[in-house]
């Protein structure tokens, strides 16, 4: 198992995910008409060429933070989690475009024992994504009810 028990985590501790993954236009059309958003932003490459500051398709938001969330729970949730409790302060400071790399960092910010369920714990995570010249895209924080260790189970 890969992710991490509630017990294993500490505040501060902050995972380097070996992941990365270079966007593609595919995985922007295809996530954006998947969900039904029809924002010319993401699709139409005219539009955004002669119509927009950015002179090209901006990659879906709602993508890029399935993404970073997704690349960071080998290391930290998988297997442990009980469930997803919560996405806060989630801002977007840079676009990201087709062909741009991104890698994700994820700090425990917080930790607290669940007050109604002994065997478990809550873990508030900051991840953030970067693009390939390490400028920050994405960050956001989530919360997550987390399983304690079995042998914190006793």
């Amino acid at each position: 198992m890969a992710g991490k028990w509630f017990d294993e985590f500490k505040v501060g501790q902050v995972f380097k995910h070996a992941i990365r993954r270079t966007i593609t236009e595919t995985d922007n059309v295809l996530f954006t008409t998947m969900t039904h958003n029809p924002a010319q932003l993401h699709l139409d490459e005219e539009y955004c060429k002669n119509e927009t500051e950015y002179g090209q398709r901006l990659v879906n938001s709602c993508f890029t933070i399935s993404l970073m969330v997704g690349i960071a729970v080998h290391d930290t949730t998988l297997g442990t989690a009980v469930a997803n409790l919560g996405w806060d302060n989630v801002k977007f400071p840079k676009p990201l475009f087709h062909g741009d790399t991104v890698r994700i960092e994820t700090e425990i910010k917080a930790l607290r024992e669940s007050k109604s369920r002994p065997h478990q714990g809550i873990v508030t995570f900051e991840h953030r994504a970067y693009n390939q010249d390490e400028e920050l895209v994405a960050i956001c924080e989530r919360t997550g009810l987390q399983w304690k260790s079995p042998q914190a189970r006793l």
